[in-house]
C-alpha cells in the first residue's frame, strides 16, 4: 500500500530486446506494487508492442551465463513521446539490449538528459554500457557484471569489483548493480532515492516453491517484499536451503493456452521441513505446474491449513489455488485464479471472482487470490496492506 502524500513519483524504465527477463520485470512491478508510475518504452516501438526479454543465468558449468527466452514483455509507453522533465528517475536492465541501446542516439541524449538534470539514474548489469557511452560515469564509483568492468573504466569510472553479484553501489545521482541477485538493495536505494520511507517492514514471508512453479510468480514478490526490508525465505518439500527449483516461463503467445519455456533456477533459503508457521506472518504460493503436485503433499497440506487456521496473510496466484483447493481452505471465500482453475475453486466451495481483466486480484479476510503475473502490483500492494506495509513518499 503507497501513501501519496509527497506526490506521486514517476519513472522511466529503458527497454530494449532481449533485456534480461529478472530485470526488466521485477522493478517494473515492484515499483508499481510500491505506488509509483512506471513507464516502460523502447526506441522504435510504441505503448502496446513487446519486447523480447533474456533469461541469463550461471550454471557453474560454463565460463560465462546461459541464455534462453523469457517473457514477452509489454510496453505501456511510446519512445518517440517521452518527455525526461516529466520523470523523476530512470531505470535500465542489463541482459543483451544494452549492447544495440548503447549506439542509439536518442538513447543517449535521454540517457544524459536524466543525468544533467541531476535525477536518480540506476541501472544494473550489462546496464552500465549505455552510462559509459553516454558519458555520464566519469570520475563516479560503478559496479556492474565483471565482463563490463573494461568499458566502465575506459569510460573513466572508478571501477568497484562487486564482491558478490549482489553488490549495488551509489556514487550522487547513479546507482548500478551487478547482477539481478541484488535486485532487493537496488530497488531499496531507488526508492529512497525517490524520497521513500517504508514502514512495518521486518516481516517474515514464507514461499511454498516447487519444480517449475512460474518463474516470475516466485521471483517478482520475493524479491519485491525482500525489497521492502521483510525477511522472506523459500521453502520446498523434500529440498533443502541452498538446492534450487527449476521454473518455467508461462506467457501468452496466440495459442489457445500460454507456452512454457524454462526459466531460471531459483534458489531456497530454508529447510521445508524445518518450517515453524508461529515463526512466519504470511504465505505466499506461486503459480506455474509445481501446485499440481505439491496439492498431493500432505506435509503441504498440513502447512497450509495452519496459516489458514490461525488466520495469518495468504496471498496465492494463479495456479496456486489448486493447493488451497486441495487444502479445503476455500470454502465460502471469495476467490479468483487462472481460469483454467475455475473448477478448483468451485468445487472446494468457494464463490468465484471472474479475472477479466487477467490482472484482477482480490482480498478476502486473510486471503489475497490473483489470476496471473500480470496481476503482481496489485497482489503485492494488497498482501502489503494485509501485512501493515506502507511506502510513503
Amino acid at each position: 500500500m503507497a501513501n501519496s502524500k509527497g506526490g506521486k513519483r514517476s519513472v522511466l524504465l529503458l527497454c530494449g530486446d532481449y533485456m534480461e527477463d529478472y530485470e526488466a520485470m521485477v522493478p517494473f512491478q515492484a515499483l508499481l506494487a510500491f505506488g509509483v508510475s512506471v513507464d516502460a518504452a523502447c526506441p522504435g516501438k510504441k505503448s502496446g508492442d513487446v519486447c523480447p526479454t533474456a533469461v541469463h543465468q550461471s550454471t557453474g558449468h560454463q565460463q560465462t551465463y546461459s541464455e534462453t527466452r523469457g517473457h514477452n514483455f509489454a510496453l505501456n509507453a511510446t519512445f518517440d513521446e517521452i518527455d525526461p522533465t516529466k520523470y523523476d528517475g530512470l531505470v535500465i536492465p542489463g541482459g543483451r539490449a544494452p549492447e544495440y541501446l548503447a549506439m542509439n542516439d536518442s538513447v543517449i541524449d535521454l540517457v544524459r538528459k536524466f543525468s544533467n538534470s541531476g535525477k536518480t539514474i540506476a541501472s544494473i548489469c550489462h546496464g552500465q554500457l549505455i552510462l559509459a557511452a553516454a558519458d555520464v560515469v566519469k570520475g563516479r564509483k560503478c559496479t556492474a557484471y565483471p565482463p563490463v568492468k573494461p568499458v566502465l573504466i575506459a569510460a573513466g569510472a572508478s571501477w568497484i569489483e562487486p564482491e558478490t553479484m549482489a553488490a549495488c553501489v551509489v556514487d550522487g545521482n547513479i546507482i548500478t548493480g551487478a547482477t539481478y541477485e541484488g535486485h532487493p538493495e537496488f530497488i531499496r536505494l531507488f526508492l529512497k532515492a525517490l524520497g521513500g520511507t517504508i514502514t512495518g517492514s521486518d516481516k517474515r514471508i514464507l514461499f511454498l516453491c516447487g519444480d517449475y512453479m512460474e518463474d516470475y510468480e516466485v521471483a517478482v514478490p520475493f524479491q519485491s517484499l525482500q525489497a521492502l526490508e521483510c525477511h522472506v525465505d523459500a521453502v520446498c518439500p523434500k529440498k533443502k536451503a541452498g538446492d534450487s527449483c527449476p521454473t518455467a516461463v508461462h506467457d501468452f503467445e496466440g495459442d489457445q493456452t500460454y507456452s512454457e519455456k524454462p526459466g531460471h533456477n531459483f534458489t531456497l533459503t530454508a529447510n521445508f521441513e524445518s518450517v515453524d508457521v508461529s515463526g512466519y506472518d504470511a504465505l505466499v504460493v506461486p503459480g506455474g505446474r509445481a501446485p499440481e503436485y505439491l496439492a498431493l503433499n500432505e506435509n503441504v497440506i498440513a502447512l497450509v491449513k495452519d496459516f489458514m487456521e490461525a488466520k495469518k496473510p495468504v496471498a496465492s496466484i494463479c495456479h496456486g489455488q489448486q493447493i488451497l483447493a486441495a487444502a479445503g481452505v476455500l470454502k465460502g471465500k471469495k476467490c479468483t485464479a487462472y481460469p483454467a482453475v475455475k473448477l478448483n475453486v468451485l468445487l472446494a466451495g468457494a464463490s468465484w471472482l471472474e479475472p477479466d481483466p487477467i490482472d484482477r486480484c482480490f482480498t478476502d479476510g486473510n486471503l489475497v487470490s490473483g489470476a496471473a503475473w500480470p496481476g503482481h502490483p496489485a497482489f503485492i500492494s494488497q498482501l502489503m496492506a494485509l501485512l501493515g506495509i506502507q511506502v510513503l513518499f
